[in-house]
This record gives C-alpha cells, sequence and structure tokens, in this order.
C-alpha cells in the first residue's frame, strides 16, 4: 500500500509541477459564471474602498501644509471630517463587499457537492475500489471550503491588492518620483522569489491535501472496524498506523509554514528597507526645503497604506496555490469518464420466455496485472425463464463476480449477456437495474430506518409491500425494535446481528417482485431454525422470478431448479444437485460429506 500510494505521489507530483495554478483556476469559471455580477461587483466595490483609503493621505498632506502651517483651526477640523468620512465610506464599502460574495460562494460550494455527489454515484464499481473512501471525503468537504473561501477573500484581495498598489504607486510617484523609484526596486526580485515559493508551496500543499485524504481514510476504517481492532488486540498497530501519517502530515504542514515564513521575511523585510531609506532621503530633502513636510507625510502615508497589500501577496499567493491543487483535485473526479449507457436498439427487444443467457462471457478486473488470465474465459450458460439456478464454486473462482456483470456494477470485458434476449450493454442502467434485484453477501445498510433500508429496493413499493417483504425475510425482530420499521439501524447496521442484516437485506432484494433475482450467499449467517424458514418463504418468491443465486451450502442448494459448477473461468459442469452429487467429484468436494446425508434426506 505504501509503494501504491508513493507511486500515486510521484505521479500527481509530477502532473503538479507540469501545470499552471491560473489554468486550473480558470476551471471554475462555469461554476462562478452565474455569480459573475455579484463577484466582479465586490472586486468594484473593495476597490472603491481602498481607494478611500488611499485619499486619506492626500487629505493629510493638505492638512499639513494648509491649515497647519497657517496656523487654521477651522481648516483643520475641516481635515479631520474629511479623514473620518473618508474612513466610515472605506468601512461601509468593505461591509458591502462581504454582503456582496458571502451567500452566493455558499450556494456556489453547495452546488459542487452536489455535482461531485451525483457524479460519484454514476462512476462505476471498479472507480470506487481503487479510490480510498477518505480521498473522496476530503474532496467533498475540505477541498470545496478552500475554493470557497478562495472565491470570496483571496480571489478578489488579489485584484483589490493588485489595484491598491498599482493606483498607491502612481500616486507615490507624482508625490516624489526619486523616492517611489526607492520603493520600486524591490519589486523585481520579490516577483521572481515568489513566482518560486509559488511552484514550491504548491507541490508541498498537493501533498498535504493527499495526506490528509489518506488519514481521513484511515480514521474512518478505524471507526468502521472497531469491533475487529479492539477483538483481536490491535489498537496499539493502528494507532502507530495513524500516528505515521498524522507525522507525515505534520512534516508537509510544517514545510508549508517554512515556505510561508520564508516568502513572508522577505516580501514584509525588502519594502520596509526600501521605506527606511526613502522616509531618510525625504528628511534630509525637507530640512534642506526642497520638499515640503505634508509631502513626506502624504508619501509615507501612504506607503504605509501599501504596506498590508504588499506583505499580503505571500498569504494570497499560497491560498492561491492552494485553491489550485484542490480544484485540480475536485477535477480528478469530475474528469473520470463515465461509463456509455446505451438506449436500447434493435437487439433489446425482449423476447419472452429466454430468461438469463451468459454467452462467450469474459472478465478480468480493471486494475488486474498484465499478463494474468481472465477471471472469467468465455463462459456459456442459460437460465431459463421461472427457474433458479444455483451457482457453485471454490473460493476466488469468480461467481460473486458473475453475479455483479448482471446488473452492470462491472462491465464484461468480452461475450454477450441478455435478460429475455436484451442485450444488458445496449439497456439504460436505470432500466436495467429496475429489472434485476440483487442481495449481496455483505448486507450493507444506512443510516436510516429500517422502512427507508428496505423500500431503498423498490421505489414505488408501498406498506403492503415492505410487510411482505419483511414477512419473506422473517424479519419479525424489526417489530420489537424501540419505533419498529421505523426504528434507526445506525451506521452500517452495526446495531443488528448479523443474520438480522442479512434478513433485512433479502428484504430488500424481494420487496420489489423483480422479473429477476441475484442473491449472493443469502442465508450465510443465519441460524438453522431461522434459515429453514427463510428458506420455505423464499422458495415461493423464487417460483415467480429468475433467479441466479450464489451458493455454499447444500441447503441453498437445495432451493434451485438446477446447479451450475463454476471451475476455471468456465461452466464446467450443469445438472440437478443429485446428478451432480453422482457424476461430479469435484462438486461432491465443494458440498462435502454433509451433502449427502442431506440429498438422501
Amino acid at each position: 500500500m505504501g509503494d501504491e500510494r508513493g507511486g500515486a505521489w510521484r505521479a500527481r507530483r509530477s502532473a503538479a509541477e507540469r501545470r499552471s495554478a491560473v489554468r486550473s483556476l480558470l476551471r471554475l469559471w462555469p461554476y462562478v459564471r452565474p455569480l459573475a455580477p455579484r463577484l466582479f461587483g465586490s472586486m468594484a466595490v473593495a476597490v472603491g474602498a481602498s481607494c478611500m483609503a488611499l485619499l486619506i493621505p492626500l487629505v493629510l498632506k493638505w492638512t499639513v501644509d494648509g491649515p497647519v502651517a497657517h496656523r487654521d483651526p477651522g481648516g483643520v477640523w475641516l481635515g479631520g471630517g474629511l479623514v473620518l468620512l473618508l474612513g466610515l465610506l472605506e468601512a461601509g464599502l468593505f461591509g458591502l463587499r462581504r454582503w456582496l460574495t458571502a451567500r452566493p460562494m455558499a450556494a456556489l460550494e453547495a452546488r459542487m457537492r452536489a455535482d461531485l455527489y451525483r457524479h460519484l454515484q454514476r462512476l462505476p464499481v471498479a472507480f470506487h475500489d481503487r479510490w480510498g473512501s477518505g480521498q473522496l471525503l476530503s474532496r467533498a468537504t475540505g477541498d470545496l471550503q478552500i475554493l470557497r473561501m478562495f472565491l470570496a477573500f483571496p480571489l478578489v484581495f488579489l485584484v483589490v491588492n493588485s489595484a491598491t498598489i498599482l493606483v498607491g504607486f502612481t500616486i507615490l510617484l507624482t508625490q516624489r518620483w526619486t523616492l517611489g523609484l526607492i520603493l520600486l526596486v524591490p519589486a523585481v526580485p520579490l516577483i521572481v522569489l515568489c513566482t518560486y515559493f509559488m511552484g514550491q508551496y504548491s507541490l508541498a500543499s498537493r501533498r498535504a491535501q493527499d495526506q490528509i485524504g489518506d488519514l481521513t481514510t484511515l480514521v474512518e476504517e478505524s471507526a468502521l472496524g472497531i469491533r475487529i481492532i479492539k477483538a483481536f488486540g490491535r489498537h496499539r498497530s493502528q494507532g502507530q498506523a495513524f500516528r505515521r501519517a498524522a507525522h507525515a502530515l505534520l512534516g508537509t504542514e510544517l514545510r508549508k509554514a517554512r515556505l510561508l515564513a520564508e516568502v513572508w521575511l522577505l516580501v514584509t523585510a525588502v519594502p520596509d528597507v526600501a521605506l527606511g531609506v526613502a522616509l531618510v532621503i525625504g528628511a534630509v530633502q525637507v530640512s534642506d526645503g526642497q520638499l515640503s513636510a505634508g509631502t513626506l507625510v502624504a508619501f509615507l502615508s501612504t506607503a504605509l497604506a501599501l504596506r498590508w497589500p504588499i506583505e499580503s501577496l505571500g498569504w494570497l499567493l499560497s491560498m492561491s496555490s492552494e485553491s489550485a491543487t484542490a480544484a485540480d483535485r475536485y477535477f480528478e473526479v469530475m474528469d473520470t469518464e463515465l461509463p456509455p449507457d446505451h438506449t436500447a436498439g434493435p437487439d433489446a427487444v425482449s423476447r419472452a420466455g429466454d430468461g438469463i443467457r451468459f454467452t462467450g462471457v469474459q472478465f478480468r478486473y480493471p486494475d488486474a496485472p498484465d499478463g494474468t488470465p481472465d477471471l472469467l474465459a468465455g463462459l456459456d450458460l442459460h437460465i431459463p425463464t421461472g427457474q433458479t439456478l444455483a451457482l457453485v464454486g471454490a473460493t476466488g473462482s469468480g461467481k460473486t463476480s458473475l453475479t455483479a456483470l448482471i446488473p452492470r456494477l462491472y462491465e464484461a470485458t468480452g461475450g454477450r449477456i441478455t435478460l429475455d434476449g436484451m442485450d444488458i450493454a445496449r439497456l439504460p442502467k436505470e432500466r436495467l437495474r429496475a429489472m434485476v434485484s440483487t442481495a449481496f453477501e455483505e448486507p450493507t445498510l444506512f443510516s436510516a430506518s429500517v422502512r427507508d433500508n428496505v423500500l431503498m429496493g423498490a421505489e414505488q413499493a408501498g406498506e403492503a409491500d415492505l410487510r411482505w417483504a419483511l414477512q419473506t425475510a422473517q424479519c419479525g425482530f424489526v417489530h420489537e425494535l424501540p419505533q419498529g420499521v421505523d426504528t434507526q439501524v445506525g451506521e452500517q447496521g452495526l446495531s443488528l446481528s448479523g443474520g438480522q442484516r442479512q434478513r433485512l437485506a433479502l428484504a430488500r432484494a424481494v420487496v420489489g417482485r423483480p422479473r429477476f433475482l441475484v442473491l449472493d450467499d443469502p442465508l450465510s449467517a443465519l441460524d438453522v431454525h431461522t434459515e429453514a424458514l427463510v428458506e420455505g418463504a423464499l422458495r415461493e418468491v423464487l417460483a415467480t422470478t429468475t433467479a441466479l443465486v450464489v451458493a455454499h451450502r447444500p441447503s441453498t442448494v437445495l432451493l434451485a431448479d438446477r446447479v451450475a459448477l463454476l471451475s476455471g473461468g468456465r461452466i464446467a459442469a450443469v445438472g440437478t444437485h443429485h446428478q451432480l452429487l453422482a457424476e461430479c467429484r469435484e462438486y461432491r468436494q465443494l458440498m462435502s460429506g454433509d451433502a449427502d446425508d442431506r440429498s438422501a434426506a
């Protein structure tokens, strides 16, 4: 895992070195466009506020060279009133800027998060197999918060401070161009240093945000797997893994802090040195009568008003770099192409009674190493309409993978799968998944009520369907819960036993009375008594549908009309349970001696 993550980081670092921060941030324009009037309006208002601040030194110059020099108290009061008025206008304009951006930027963040969530829901299972949940979570939360903050504040003030610096230096050069040039001298080295800083900070920022994703994944896995950690006494090893990840993140954040400290030092110290030189030269010129005191006061006041716009450049550039990285990480997911979802064509015309048919089906996982054989290699199988087929095979033979191909959780890499003659590759996924219902080996439940978890299996199902599905899956225990079917089952359904979760998952699969039913070892967590009750009710369901059932136990096999043995990526044998026991040695070994006892019974 460490090597994989290291390789991924090196690839991302290479990509980060090639990409432009400006180009990355420009990709946000489709989201920003609807808000452009308010955003540009806030920039204009903020520029106006900064100009109010730059007018104050000019009022001071007039006051010092005029009323103060001529001992005119009325003029001094007028000057003070003008300074107060300009200050109030500046504060009011900055308040208006905040009002213009706060609500729209929050709405933009919500829209981007909704788009990301929608895209994640549509991406294939193979994508989610490769990505840690913490990485996706950090993109949907932390990265989007960074982007919202950037658009609301740093972006605005990059424009505002640049305009303020331009106007301010124009005023300085107008007042005394020789002193203004002294302050302009550090500009070239500062630009070069900031460019270098941006590149280094961008790499550190990307690494930190990736490490936050890894750390989030580790915390999430530890929370979900707390029972395993406690049962095996692995809290120390998990703690060490957390400390390693946290220490790596700490090191990266400290590097970011050092880079930021260095640029702040330069951006603060160099202009201050230039300002000190200008002050000394200006004082000498005032003493020699070459410069008025008011002009020097105005010059220094303007220069001091420019300190924050200049000093903030380092911080604003760091925020821009982090935001560009956040944009890259966001679009890294959004750029992942969705698999094609075809509309029904001539080959997708239903032929009633054909059932489920696999023809020359091949499959390998997208991340399987080159040179490894296909998991499924030219598999042929037919389940006639109304029949139930049990699929058996050794661990790792591809049974679960085969069941995942029917609802197109994974795409077959070769061959053809049809449902009543309709090629599933030509069916829209929404229509396909309305026809097929699945119960997985791992009965995943959501942090919702029992009702919501079960009815997730059929959008149009009502109360009568809910009661029937719960009865079929022998879920009478739900009526003993505190709020009955409205009881919240908790995250992953861990407040329930394994058997209870499996029965609710089975109820979810059958509630819509599906046309095709796929069950992956649906009774593995049940005790013998409950298993017998569920089997009895399940037979009634299977009699009205076409079903594929992955089986590991003889009791589950006996639910089926026929049995297929999956071996070597192909169907090695098909027949009834009794036929295969008599004719197929591999099948007998899979069923063990217990199978013979049950068949004899």
